[in-house]
């Protein structure tokens, strides 16, 4: 009887344990180990490492004489629309009850050149090798990120692929339709901020020299606005290259502070505090971990290593520490409910939507309404930001303009006076 070693974790301490089973098939094997309130994360069986060698040895002379897909040079990870319409497509597959590795298959030659074929091409010769899908796509980061791989697992672990794959997707398309809203929303202010920008840079730099000369020519004497006009664009004609060095030189400086632990936690915690955005972050990055979290409960993935991946997707490090808190606590026999409310990173609704959650057996359908109430408030909020921004930059660009105007007009009526 074949013998399979695994790793798997213990559903109520968290702890790793590794040990072997003897089972006349994978399927049977991993059902022992469920049996021992164990969660499967990787099995193989005995000596099959040697076999693998010699499969990949017969692939790779079947792939010297061409009859395998070849990659192309590709940048970069894959997008998340491209990824959500995999997702989606290779659900529908799996549900029509097609094998795994015919519809990867299928996908990767519909697949247009690019990081998403290029690792859907290891995938299928990891898959033909013996590896698991999860196991095939853990080694593909830069397309199938934590989270998925750790969904892949639990569905193959609890044998309801399609059914997980079928919630992936629609985490996927959720969380994509609130990034679309939030860009969308943002490309009228940001493309009036950018015109203006180079409108009032133009008149610093041609403009305004010219009436200099003018006002030079006739020994003036220039009102105090003027002159400060004048500064302003002679900084701008020899400093002009500030422009855009100062922004990047601060994105730059914020990406360097955030590299040490403790910088990123002061980046991240002002950032939550700055009026209406960081109520925005706030509740989109609750949304989010929510979701995550609510997905991967619902999927069979035990709690403690949902929370390390709902933990991981925050991209907070205030929320990375409270998610920390809450990991320890529930290992030292805490419910969720009561760490949850020391963090104070949400509020008391949360709280006791999680708490009644885990009261009634439902917390991974509490943890969905949670997301999708959050989700239709960082729309309100957006929403908001929006027509706040729009007057404010009327009026911002109203000042610009007018002091503008009045700094050039005042010497010009002065110039007038002495000529009449």
């Amino acid at each position: 009887m074949p013998v399979y070693q695994y790793e798997a974790m213990d559903a109520t301490t968290g702890a790793e344990v590794k040990d072997t089973v003897d089972a006349p098939t994978e399927a049977e094997a991993q059902a022992l180990v469920r049996q021992k309130g164990l969660f499967v994360t990787r099995i193989q069986e005995k000596g099959r490492g040697k076999k693998e060698k010699d499969k990949k040895k017969d692939k790779d002379k079947k792939k010297a004489a061409g009859g395998k897909a070849k990659k192309t040079f590709s940048m970069g990870g894959v997008g998340a629309k491209k990824l959500c319409t995999f997702t989606r497509q290779l659900s529908t597959l799996q549900d029509a009850g097609l094998p795994i590795l015919r519809s990867l298959r299928i996908l990767e030659g519909q697949s247009k050149p690019g990081a998403l074929k290029n690792a859907l091409i290891d995938v299928i010769d990891d898959v033909e090798s013996g590896n698991t899908l999860s196991e095939a796509m853990a080694k593909q980061p830069k397309a199938f990120d934590n989270l998925y791989v750790n969904m892949v697992k639990a569905g193959e672990a609890g044998g309801a692929l399609e059914v997980i794959l079928q919630r992936l997707a629609e985490f996927k398309e959720r969380a994509q339709s609130l990034k679309r809203k939030v860009q969308g929303a943002m490309i009228y202010p940001v493309a009036v901020i950018l015109v203006a920008t180079g409108i009032v840079t133009f008149i610093m730099i041609w403009i305004i020299p010219k009436f200099k000369a003018i006002f030079e020519g006739f020994d003036l004497t220039l009102p105090a606005v003027t002159v400060a006009l004048i500064e302003s664009s002679n900084f701008v004609v020899n400093y002009w290259y500030l422009l855009p060095t100062v922004p990047i030189a601060f994105v730059l400086m914020i990406k360097l502070i955030k590299k040490n632990k403790t910088g990123a936690y002061v980046v991240d915690w002002l950032s939550l505090r700055i009026p209406l955005l960081g109520n925005i972050l706030a509740k989109s990055t609750v949304a989010r971990t929510a979701r995550t979290l609510g997905t991967l409960i619902a999927s069979g993935v035990p709690i403690l290593e949902a929370l390390v991946i709902a933990r991981d997707t925050s991209g907070n490090q205030v929320f990375v520490r409270a998610y920390q808190h809450i990991h320890q606590a529930i290992r030292e026999g805490e419910s969720i409910a009561v760490p949850l409310k020391e963090t104070r990173v949400v509020d008391d609704m949360v709280v006791n939507m999680v708490d009644v959650g885990e009261e009634t057996g439902a917390l991974d359908n509490m943890l969905y309404k949670v997301a999708d109430v959050y989700d239709e408030e960082v729309t309100v909020l957006v929403d908001g930001l929006i027509s706040l921004l729009e007057p404010l930059m009327v009026v911002v660009l109203g000042l610009i303009v007018g002091f503008i105007v009045i700094a050039l007009f005042l010497p010009l009526i002065e110039l007038l006076n002495k000529l009449s």
